[in-house]
Order: C-alpha cells, then sequence, then structure tokens
C-alpha cells in the first residue's frame, strides 16, 4: 500500500489556532481543504502506479489518530507487465551430404550439392516412411492394368515444384536394375513394384525434411523392356521380351498371343489365365475370356500385362464349328495356315490358306481334281496330333456342303488330305505295270524285224 502526506489530514482546535494568534478556520473550511488535499493524493497516487516507489512515509510526529478526520483510500493496484517471450529464429540447416551416385546419368560430384534454400522450402520434422502394405485387389482391376509399376529400366522424370534444380531435364532418371534410383539429398530410394503415384507420395515424404511443402510429380517417359511367358495352344510358345511402345503402349493378351504366331485352332479362348507373380510370393491369376470380348467388344478381357506374367492357354474339351469360323477371322488367329494336298489333284503340294478353312477350300486351292484320274467321292484326312499321335479317317466330298465335320470339316495346320486314284485308274495302272515288260520284249522284236532276222 502507498501512502503520501495527503492522506493524512490532522484536525486543529480553534483554541489553538487562537493561542497561536491565528484566525480560526471554520469547520466547513477544513473540510474543504481536507478534500482538496485527498483529491491532490489520489492524483499523485494514480500517476505513479506504474513506477517503482519508495516505502511510506512516517506520520507526522504530531500527528493525533483521535483527532484525525478518517479518510479511507483504497490504493491502486500496480499494473503488472508480463514480457513477451520472443522465440529465437531457427537457422535452417544445411543440405545433408549428398549420396554419391549415378545422377541423371552423369556420376555425381563428390562436393556436395549447393543449393539455396527459400523461406518456402525451409526444413520440417521427419515424416514417417510409407508402408508397402496394399489393399488386395479383385480380378477385375488385375485385368484392368490401368495402373503401370515401375521397375528396373523404366525411364521416368520428377518435377519438384518451385524447385527447378531438381525438375525437368535435371530431374531424368532411369531405374537400376532393383527398381532403385538414386537421388539428390536424400539418396538411394527404392519405386520397384510403385505405381507413378505412390512413387511421388514416397518421393514426396522423403523430401519433407528438406523442402517445406514439396509437391512432387513423376512421370512416365519409356517403359522398360518386359518378358513374357506363353504357353498352350499358341503356335510358338516360349518365353517373349517385348517393349510396349509406338503404336502399342501397353502390352495387352491379343498382343502376346500375336506375338507367340496365334492360337491353334483347338484353343480354348473362355478359360485363358495370366499368372501375375507377388512380390512377397505367391502369384495372381487372372481369369481372361476372349470369347466375351469378340462378342460383346469387353475390352476388360484384354487384360494388360505386366513384366513377369504368364499367359495360359488352354485346350478345348468340345469344338463349336460356328465359333470356330469366328475365331478363325480375329486378328488372334494366325493370318495362314499350311496344308498338304497329294495325290490325284491338279497341283498336289503344300497349299497356303486362312485358318479354319475347310476341306473343299483345300481341295480347290490346289487346282481341284484330276478328271481323268481322281476318285471323286472320298479323300483321306491325315492329321497330325499336337501329342505326336496321328488321325486318319476318310471323308466324302461334297462341294455343295456347308462346313461340318462329316463332309466338309475344317482343317488344322499341316492336315494332310490325299486324293485316291479311281477305279479306272487303278486298273489302267495295274495293267501298264503288268504289260510293261512285254512292251519291251515286243520292241525287241521289232527291233530284230527291222533287220530282216524274223
Amino acid at each position: 500500500m502507498v501512502y503520501s502526506q495527503a492522506q493524512y489530514v490532522p484536525a486543529q482546535s480553534s483554541r489553538s489556532s487562537a493561542a497561536a494568534g491565528q484566525t480560526p478556520i471554520a469547520p466547513t473550511v477544513r473540510s474543504l481543504l481536507a478534500l482538496s488535499v485527498l483529491f491532490a493524493g489520489v492524483s499523485l497516487t494514480g500517476s505513479s502506479a506504474n513506477a517503482q516507489t519508495s516505502p511510506p512515509a512516517t506520520p507526522p510526529a504530531s500527528f493525533n489518530p483521535d483527532s484525525a478526520i478518517p479518510v479511507v483510500v483504497t490504493p491502486a493496484a500496480p499494473a503488472t507487465t508480463t514480457p513477451t517471450p520472443t522465440t529465437p529464429a531457427t537457422p535452417i540447416p544445411p543440405p545433408p551430404s549428398l549420396l554419391y551416385g549415378n545422377i541423371g546419368g552423369v556420376q555425381a560430384n563428390p562436393t556436395p550439392l549447393s543449393v539455396p534454400l527459400s523461406a518456402d522450402r525451409a526444413p520440417s520434422p521427419a515424416a514417417p516412411t510409407p508402408t508397402s502394405q496394399t489393399a488386395p485387389k479383385n480380378n477385375a482391376q488385375l485385368r484392368s492394368g490401368d495402373v503401370y509399376t515401375l521397375g528396373g529400366g523404366d525411364q521416368i522424370r520428377i518435377d519438384i515444384f518451385d524447385v527447378p534444380e531438381f525438375s525437368g531435364s535435371n530431374g531424368q532418371y532411369t531405374l537400376l536394375a532393383d527398381g532403385s534410383l538414386n537421388l539428390p539429398w536424400i539418396g538411394k530410394v527404392s519405386l520397384q513394384d510403385r505405381t507413378l503415384e505412390e512413387a511421388a507420395s514416397i518421393l514426396t515424404m522423403q523430401y519433407a525434411p528438406y523442402i517445406r511443402n514439396p509437391r512432387i510429380t513423376v512421370t512416365l517417359l519409356a517403359p522398360r523392356s518386359m518378358r513374357i511367358g506363353i504357353i498352350g495352344q499358341v503356335n510358338r510358345p516360349g518365353v517373349y521380351t517385348v517393349t510396349p511402345g509406338g503404336n502399342a503402349p501397353r502390352q495387352t493378351v491379343t498382343l502376346a498371343i500375336q506375338t507367340a504366331g496365334g492360337i491353334t485352332q483347338t484353343a480354348d479362348i473362355r478359360k485363358i489365365e495370366v499368372r501375375r507373380p507377388r512380390s512377397n510370393g505367391g502369384e495372381d491369376v487372372i481369369a481372361v475370356n476372349l470369347w466375351n470380348f469378340l462378342q460383346g467388344g469387353d475390352l476388360s478381357q484384354d487384360a494388360v500385362l505386366r513384366d513377369g506374367d504368364t499367359l495360359v492357354i488352354p485346350e478345348a474339351t468340345e469344338l463349336n464349328p460356328t465359333e470356330m469360323g469366328q475365331v478363325a477371322i480375329a486378328n488372334i488367329s494366325p493370318a495362314t495356315i499350311n496344308v498338304n494336298v497329294v495325290g490325284e489333284v491338279v497341283r498336289p503340294g503344300t497349299v497356303t490358306i486362312p485358318p479354319n478353312s475347310t476341306l473343299n477350300q483345300a481341295l480347290l486351292a490346289a487346282g481341284g481334281f484330276n478328271n481323268q484320274r481322281a476318285r471323286r467321292s472320298k479323300v483321306e484326312l491325315v492329321r497330325l496330333n499336337p501329342n505326336g499321335t496321328v488321325t486318319r479317317r476318310e471323308v466324302e466330298v461334297n462341294f455343295s456342303a456347308n462346313v461340318n465335320d462329316t463332309t466338309n470339316p475344317p482343317l488344322r495346320a499341316n492336315d494332310i488330305i490325299i486324293v485316291g486314284r479311281s477305279s479306272l485308274a487303278s486298273t489302267s495302272d495295274f495293267l501298264g505295270s503288268v504289260l510293261s515288260p512285254l512292251n519291251g520284249i515286243f520292241g525287241i522284236f521289232r527291233l530284230l524285224g527291222g533287220f530282216g532276222l524274223f
């Protein structure tokens, strides 16, 4: 509490004043003087509320508490000024030294890259590394193949907004064999089996400690070559290395079948499988029904293949001639097949015909029957089966018949058609073989007769 001399107003009696030879002061006047002194003290106290004051003064020695006018003054509470704390500016640490490697096809200089960081590139706390767990995909998602997964050999471009030092032509890289990259500031980063969106997310988290709110995009410049296995009912099964690009930016089931020479005529295009290995072991089996694709134009059935996929085309247990004809004109079938026509035809030998052509078409392609010698009622069809066995059967020829398995069956590659001789031609040939020695003897006699010996 702060006191001043103005807070104590002593009351003096009129007798004391008279004794001192002074004029007595009326009580009203004394009251007014006391109030004026009081107001002056309050004003002084308020003006010094925010300043440090000395200890309260001691009342005068002549102060009489009984004769003093009581004055109650409530002192003002001293204002408390709390200093505003200031946070010292955190210095931006310099970027760490590069983890040296092949950056952009050029060996990095051992000197750390010096790139000035603006205010919006200040380091932020390290972000957690993203996990590799992904939700399982259904058959339709696997078959669509709308997302491309990165791997060794892919050429990509990384663009970091407002960081031209690492963007555009400075951000072009080729993934190493293990699907990793050596990048400035963050070193080695694995992008194997990641989509472009996932790769951008990983790089964003990796650069977050060095660039404030980084915005990163990843673009595929050139896809890598892929190794695909094709087995089953194709003309040339095996392992193929294909490079998507040009008119075929993505390798699909139909393109792979064409690469393998097309399907055979016994292929079951309703039950094709794509076996895709997983990065953590096992495999996904994608069902493909190309018959739905051919009939209804369901492009989702033409599954997009990835590196390491195996395409399996089974053999059909039942063949429908009508369906075989529709499949034969599709581009998944070979453009032509070769069959052999031997015997009594105009041009015997190997003929090239469209796939799923009939027996009548093959006979006509060989020039037709030899009218003088051919047996026109029946021919023999010899078929070499894929398992190495041979099937022989006689087929009645009817040029007016539509495609059917009895009189005008569809042919397969490497079938053999044997056109036999007619009965007259057989008899003539037999007589010729019997009489041919006699012709020699008669010739000798004619020769000797010319010399007059007979």
